[in-house]
């Protein structure tokens, strides 16, 4: 495993768009929620566009329980984008035993329907 740090999430979509389009190599994101809203315009102007895979693990922020104002406005709009055309499924990963299944899983279902797939980390 190769750990790339980038200073946008954006980046990262441009990134494993490349890894998978030009190397072959299977890739995930890992992001926060204001992060994908962020990186929307890459996604679907790179990835959906060209049928590209992504995996995304992205922090779910602004639920029951959140402390901080401003995550919550983010976790409301992020509700509408994980529920909307722009990621193929999305999966809370909230239990440590089907991590790595799930993981998987979700690996597997961007690469069969060559779109975005977002796992939702879940506290």
């Amino acid at each position: 495993m190769t750990l790339v740090r980038l200073a946008k999430e954006e980046e990262a979509v441009g990134v494993s768009s490349w890894e998978h389009t030009l190397a072959g190599v299977k890739s995930a994101m890992l992001m926060q929620n204001h992060g994908f809203l962020a990186s929307i315009n890459g996604i679907v102007s790179l990835a959906h566009l060209y049928k590209i895979p992504l995996l995304m693990l992205i922090s779910y922020r602004g639920s029951f329980g959140e402390r901080d104002p401003w995550q919550t406005q983010g976790g409301n709009v992020n509700r509408t984008a994980f529920c909307g055309r722009w990621v193929s499924l999305t999966l809370f990963l909230n239990a440590v035993e089907t991590v790595k299944k799930r993981i998987r899983q979700a690996q597997t279902l961007a690469e069969s329907s060559l779109q975005p797939v977002a796992l939702l980390l879940d506290a």
